[in-house]
């Protein structure tokens, strides 16, 4: 409790002081960006601390965060000064507005607290990785921080996330594994009253409603909303829509044919009852979108939404960036809007404005890479919209501020990017593995089904002269995204002819392709490709229409904004911007059904499930203003909308309302009401956990300890203490870094050095990698056949709990 509070206390103070800033370039917004300072406040502290630790003018302390911390109220309270006055009269007129913005982000991070500590474990799926890099930056003393699994390197992976939660971590000297559970809570806070924050504005904005009540459907939909996975599990689990077989097993259209996502086309066992049964049913919410290639070889597909992130309670990049992720469209809301009250001809980006977006822009890329160009277009194409309606102008716009903020955000954070490899191996074509349309109906239906109510009920009001010029645009966007994987597609021969006389490797390139694919020859994949996208038509057919309705409402208000221009004292509108933001999400879900980008996994997996994610939070924006909409209507058509808008929401919840007692035993939890992650293997593993915690303040060094796969109990010594493994998961490292040409050897040199009998050899390898400590607990005996003798007689135990040894070597172990 005390932590959770010191937390609070500290995050809402960097919003406070953050609030002259955003009150002075923020001016468009209904809440001069109030409920969104503590978000930015946090972001450029940790930026100017990041920046300032990784050039070598501070230390990785608390003195540094502090300097930061300073800096950052010096610059807000300097750009704030000249509209003091402003400021309070303004806070005076809407204090229940702030009232209603600290009460969401106080109820929202207090709740989630309580989720986590009701399971607060730090193991299996991602975790323990997470909890890995933010004890290791609490234990780096420089910057760049060091690889807790790989020795001797720094990390190669987007982790200014975690920089952030190590810093919160020791101004308030919470442990890492207690951080890591307040820091998922602390994202749903932020992510909460930021949601909060842009539906209330762009309500405010599309001269709706100042009700700040309006603003919780923010939060509703963007985090707390499920999709219609967990209704289908009740209905599953009720047995609905079965029927005996001709041998008298139940069979299912609906199940097994229709929708056939795993699990759910299975027969449920009775007696049947309304409650998920399934250990971690809740999990199969985000793997409804089934891929099958043309041999019928199962591909599998991630499509996470906000709330199976905080269910699961994984710290991961793209839930870390999801706040900033929403400071970035509020920005870009603040510029379609104006920037300053009155003006809705061309825009002029200030300075200061510019460089507000650069850093906020520029650090998605650090939190996670895959949303900066995501955001930077975003921002970019708001800009080009206000510019003019003519499309040679809009282009250069686009691409001319998209090009200067990529440009400034990459030098602004140009010490990440000296340090990071990449998996990323360049585009491919997602020939024969297109989004069924019951798929992303059960995907995104509950968001979709008020977007659809809200743009139909809108077309009346729309000027039919631009529908047209809307029409052509999405069907050459569409169209040019067929060409593009047609023209992958057959380019693969001559390129991969091509390559391989330079690059002998590369001949392999077509025949991975083609067993991606499950196909023989190049020309079967073509055409059963082209027949497979035809056949799921209603997938991105239903995608499409939503592209050409959302940019029908964009080029309307455009229209009107041109003729708003020539009235003296017109203000902008935020409808535009709205059905910009159903336009760009529709984007990110159709573009994956025609194009993804190569990592390890081989497949489009990855390129969904980053892509969905953000498209998840755009759509629900959309989703929550046009609820608000419809349920303001007094109109005699308006029940019927609501009546069909509350059922699909109501389906929706019964995720969250299912899931969150499934994930935390009713809550009630085995260890007790604990913030503390590293609390079960207390329980399990003591002597494991007397090693790690002798370790935690021990002086830093390499370790070496049993070495295996990822999501499992390997890797646990570095992962709790904070110090350098020689190799944790090496799959992990192979994926951060796109080989494993720095790994080496070392998984075979590690397990030579616990089972060889022979010093010498030992040695070798515990000078080659410069080990100080060594582990010899329960996981290494059950892995190797560990010759303890050599350490017995040449090291000195520093530690010996139970059956677990750690032993010390010194800087030159003994030759004999």
């Amino acid at each position: 409790m005390l932590a959770w509070f010191a937390w609070w206390l500290l995050v809402s103070l960097i919003g406070w002081l953050t609030f002259p800033l955003a009150f002075r370039l923020l001016p468009a917004l209904a809440d001069r960006g109030y409920a969104l300072s503590r978000a930015l406040g946090v972001l450029l502290w940790g930026y100017a601390f990041w920046l300032l630790a990784s050039l070598g003018v501070v230390r990785n302390d608390p003195a540094g965060l502090l300097l930061a911390l300073a800096l950052l109220a010096a610059l807000s309270l300097a750009t704030g000064w000249k509209v003091r006055r402003r400021l309070v009269a303004w806070a005076r007129a809407r204090r229940s507005t702030l009232l209603w913005a600290e009460g969401v982000f106080l109820a929202a991070f207090a709740l989630w607290a309580l989720v986590r500590a009701a399971a607060p474990e730090i193991m299996g799926t991602e975790k323990p990785m997470e909890l890995a890099f933010i004890n290791a930056i609490l234990r780096s003393p420089t910057f760049p921080p060091h690889d807790p699994w790989l020795s001797g390197y720094a990390i190669s992976y987007y982790y200014f996330g975690y920089v952030l939660v190590a810093g919160l971590a020791r101004l308030t000297a919470t442990p890492g594994a207690v951080a890591f559970n307040l820091g998922v809570a602390l994202v749903f806070g932020l992510g909460a009253v930021n949601a909060f924050g842009l539906v209330y504005n762009l309500l405010a904005a599309r001269r709706s409603s100042r009700d700040p009540a309006w603003g919780l459907l923010g939060p509703l939909f963007v985090l707390f909303m499920g999709n219609l996975e967990g209704f289908l599990e009740v209905l599953h689990r009720r047995g609905l829509f079965w029927r005996p077989g001709p041998e008298g097993q139940p069979v299912s259209w609906f199940w097994q044919t229709f929708l056939n996502i795993k699990d759910l086309n299975t027969p449920p066992q009775p007696p049947y009852g309304w409650l998920p049964q399934r250990f971690w049913w809740w999990w199969r919410a985000s793997r409804v979108v089934q891929d099958f290639n043309l041999a019928g070889q199962f591909q599998e597909v991630i499509d996470e939404f906000p709330q199976f992130s905080f269910v699961l309670g994984d710290l991961h990049p793209h839930v870390l960036a999801l706040p900033f992720a929403l400071l970035a469209v509020e920005l870009a809301l603040n510029l379609y809007l104006g920037g300053a009250r009155g003006r809705t001809g061309p825009l002029r980006l200030s300075k200061p404005a510019f460089a507000l977006a650069a850093v906020a822009l520029g650090g998605m890329a650090f939190l996670n890479t895959w949303d900066f160009p995501i955001y930077v277009g975003l921002f970019a194409a708001a800009y080009a919209l206000r510019q003019s309606r003519a499309w040679r102008e809009r282009l250069s716009a686009f691409f001319g501020l998209g090009l200067a903020l990529g440009l400034a955000g990459g030098l602004l954070y140009l010490p990440f990017y000296l340090g990071f490899q990449s998996q990323a191996g360049g585009i491919l074509p997602a020939l024969v593995t297109p989004t069924r349309g019951a798929h992303l109906w059960v995907m995104f239906g509950t968001l979709l089904v008020p977007i659809f109510i809200l743009a139909l009920g809108r077309l009346p009001g729309w000027n039919p002269g631009v529908r047209g010029r809307a029409l052509r645009f999405v069907l050459a966007l569409w169209g040019g995204l067929w060409a593009l994987m047609l023209l992958l597609t057959v380019a693969a021969v001559p390129v991969t002819a091509w390559a391989s006389q330079r690059i002998p490797q590369a001949a392999l390139a077509l025949p991975t392709l083609l067993g991606v694919w499950g196909a023989d020859t190049l020309s079967q994949a073509l055409r059963e490709g082209v027949l497979r996208h035809l056949r799921c038509l209603a997938g991105g057919g239903t995608v499409a229409l939503l592209l050409f309705l959302a940019w029908w409402g964009v080029e309307a208000e455009a229209q009107r904004g041109a003729s708003r221009s020539q009235k003296r004292g017109a203000t902008p509108s935020g409808e535009g911007f709205l059905w910009l933001l159903a336009f760009w999400g529709g984007l990110l879900v159709l573009t994956p059904d025609y194009l993804y980008l190569r990592d390890q996994f081989g497949t489009r997996m990855n390129t969904v499930f980053k892509f969905y994610y953000q498209g998840w939070l755009l759509w629900a924006l959309v989703a929550a203003v046009a609820t608000a909409e419809i349920f303001r209507r007094r109109r005699r058509w308006a029940r019927a909308a609501q009546a069909v808008v509350a059922a699909a929401a109501l389906a929706g919840l019964v995720y969250p309302v299912l899931a969150v007692p499934g994930r935390t035993n009713n809550f009630h939890p085995p260890d007790g009401w604990t913030l503390d992650g590293s609390a079960f293997l207390q329980r399990q593993s003591p002597d494991d956990w007397a090693l790690i915690a002798y370790l935690q303040q021990a002086p830093l060094g390499a370790v070496a300890e049993a070495v295996g796969g990822s999501y499992t109990q390997y890797a646990r010594i570095s992962t709790f203490s904070g110090q350098p493994s020689v190799l944790g998961w090496p799959g992990h490292e192979v994926q951060w870094r796109g080989g494993a040409n720095e790994m080496g050897s070392r998984q075979d040199d590690i397990a030579l050095l616990y089972a060889t009998r022979s010093w010498p050899e030992a040695r070798a390898i515990l000078q080659r990698y410069h080990i100080r400590y060594v582990v010899v607990g329960a996981l290494e005996r059950n892995t190797y056949p560990v010759a303890e003798g050599k350490f017995q007689q040449f090291l000195a135990p520093v530690l010996q709990v139970g059956g677990a040894t750690l032993y010390r070597v010194p800087e030159e172990p003994p030759v004999r």
